[in-house]
């Protein structure tokens, strides 16, 4: 962990630049590639995957890193709540995009894992910009290469259902049954928050359950509220290496519109800040967030409520870093 702040990773300054101004990066941090002679010390990688290509309704989440991107030169370098400034204590650095191949998902899949392999062999951890929700199979497919991690995810679906359109097994709503399959996530320290909507049966929650997964429903969750629910949720994944991946239709499309499966009910803005807040302590792997399609929402408040919750991530990952070795 760093113990001083490094002036080379640290955003650029809107007291210095204009935030409208410059070429955007996440965060305003330093682009680097492997080539780069400080790559060696990234802790905290900022990774956009812009592709889409498991999507079954609305597409354009391919266009979400871009956008998402330029809206976070609007985040500022301090957890107004927390006190967290995750630039003073862990070296970040927007690593730029994976290359996917838009005509081919099994090679975009390999495309992201060999990415992130790299990324583990470094040791830096992961924020992800998706994309669509298939794209954390091939992170975790890299992440949990050694053994099984535990998963929180925050949705209003499961994405456990087996296959789509004849038996397609690969689609933005069968990722963590392939996860499960693979041996890459531990169904008993799987948690699922904000699960709600119309069903087209109870497959996909039946094979969960079967699994040993916890599936919270929306309504548990505003039953019980979030900090006796995320304190259930820190208890099942325990302190083992953990990946939380967050699907912006957790939240209500009142406030996040710009999403290919939105679904009624959710929590609000604060709420889903809260939820991340209440991870502090977890030991976390690397976090994504996912499903921002930028052609749903013209005034780009999903991609604005998206950063911000990635700078919530980012507060999380920098304190997991400082807890030491992940594996």
């Amino acid at each position: 962990m760093t113990t001083k702040i490094d002036p080379f990773f640290q955003p650029v300054s809107a007291m210095d630049l204009p935030r409208y101004a410059g070429v955007p990066t996440f965060m305003r941090l330093p682009n680097l590639t492997p080539e780069h002679p400080r790559y060696c010390d990234i802790e905290l990688g900022l990774v956009g995957v812009p592709w889409d290509g498991g999507t079954t309704n609305r597409p354009g989440a391919r266009h979400g890193p871009r956008q998402l991107r330029d809206y976070s030169t609007m985040i500022r370098a301090m957890n107004p709540v927390t006190g967290i400034n995750p630039f003073a204590s862990v070296n970040c650095a927007d690593l730029g995009d994976v290359p996917p191949n838009p005509i081919d998902i099994h090679d975009s899949l390999d495309r992201v894992t060999r990415f992130y392999s790299n990324l583990k062999a470094q040791n830096i951890i992961p924020m992800t910009a998706g994309g669509d929700h298939l794209v954390t199979l091939p992170i975790l497919r890299a992440l949990a290469v050694d053994a099984p991690v535990g998963l929180i995810q925050f949705d209003s679906h499961t994405d456990l259902f087996d296959s789509y359109f004849g038996g397609n097994k690969f689609t933005h709503g069968t990722p963590f049954r392939r996860a499960i399959e693979e041996g890459l996530v531990d169904p008993k320290r799987f948690v699922q928050i904000g699960i709600r909507g119309t069903a087209y049966n109870t497959e996909d929650i039946d094979w969960g359950l079967d699994q040993g997964v916890r599936i919270i429903r929306v309504e548990e969750l505003f039953e019980r509220g979030i900090r006796d629910v995320m304190a259930e949720v820190r208890e099942i994944v325990g302190l083992q290496p953990t990946y939380c991946t967050y699907d912006i239709d957790f939240v209500d499309p009142t406030f996040a519109p710009g999403t290919g499966t939105p679904e009624i009910g959710g929590p609000n803005s604060f709420q889903a800040q809260q939820v991340i807040r209440a991870l502090s302590g977890v030991n976390l792997i690397g976090a994504d967030l996912v499903e921002v399609s930028p052609p749903f929402d013209a005034v780009g408040n999903t991609a604005w409520l998206g950063v911000s919750l990635m700078f919530e991530l980012m507060c999380v990952l920098s304190q997991s870093i400082g807890m030491g070795p992940h594996q």
